[in-house]
């Protein structure tokens, strides 16, 4: 009985699949959330187009975000699952060369964390810091900085609930850096993909969370909301660009169209109401905008 129980309360499994390091050559397995029964119980959809999900009852906290990225258990090198095996070669040289400075960089930030066994919420977190810096290896192809951008994002949002849990452990105030690196790295993609620099077409899901793929529209959302909450605060001048620009972005979203199965009324909704917010305090701010 007591095996039984114990099968029933798992919330993860071992794949099948099996993964080969482009750097290490190291072989494994990923761990896996295990669907239904009741493990996730999806809750509110914040203004970052995270979802919250209710602890249950029979299984508690599950946060899907954990083990989402694929990390090699000896040199932690870590990417998106579909960009594991597409490492271009040159990108091979930076992540060898790197190897011993990564380990050691995010050992410091994410202290004890191990990626051979199943993951907590520290090793949630610096798995998303390593396909951050991960990407550093890619090129342009693989569309890598939105990607990093993603990460620091998702990583901002597993610091929180890290804070959470051991509150006066500055979780938030690295939280509060990963959105500003979030910021840089949305708007800098974008800033790309505009110029011909760096298309987009190297990322096929935009989320930014696991549940809805909020596509194109979500970006250019996403790229407002950090803009307005995490760009330049303290330069009037600067501050005053910095509003008009994600004004102009969000804006953009009321131009393509009326809510569809990609851009549910619920995302317009939260639109809708960013754009409010940033014409408001332009008004305020800078009342000869």
């Amino acid at each position: 009985m007591g095996k039984n129980e114990d099968k029933e309360l798992k919330i993860t499994f071992q794949s099948k699949k099996e993964f080969k390091c482009p750097e290490c050559l190291t072989q494994f397995h990923k761990e896996e959330l295990l669907s239904g029964g009741g493990r996730l119980i999806a809750g509110a959809l914040t203004n970052e187009l995270h979802r919250l999900y209710e602890p249950s009852v029979k299984y508690g906290e599950v946060f899907p975000l954990i083990y989402n990225a694929i990390v090699c258990p000896e040199c932690w090198f870590a990417s998106m699952e579909n960009d594991f095996s597409q490492l271009p070669a040159d990108g091979k040289k930076k992540a060898v060369n790197d190897r011993d400075t990564r380990i050691k960089e995010t050992s410091l930030v994410f202290p004890n964390v191990d990626f051979s066994g199943s993951r907590t919420l520290m090793e949630g977190a610096a798995s998303q810091y390593l396909v951050l810096r991960c990407y550093d290896y890619y090129n342009k192809e693989a569309s890598p900085t939105i990607k990093q951008g993603l990460a620091a994002l998702r990583c901002s949002w597993l610091l929180d609930e890290l804070d959470k849990k051991f509150s006066g452990q500055h979780y938030d105030w690295l939280a509060s850096l990963f959105r500003k690196k979030a910021q840089y790295l949305y708007n800098e993609a974008l800033a790309r993909e505009q110029s011909g620099k760096e298309n987009l077409s190297g990322i096929k899901v935009f989320g930014p969370d696991l549940d809805k793929n909020y596509a194109y529209e979500g970006m250019l959302y996403i790229c407002a909301y950090l803009r307005y909450n995490f760009g330049p605060a303290h330069n009037a001048e600067e501050r005053k660009a910095s509003l008009e620009d994600a004004r102009r972005t969000i804006a953009k979203l009321f131009g393509l169209g009326k809510s569809s199965k990609d851009k549910p009324g619920a995302f317009l909704e939260h639109a809708r109401a960013l754009y409010d917010t940033i014409n408001k305090h332009l008004v305020e701010e800078f009342p000869e905008t």
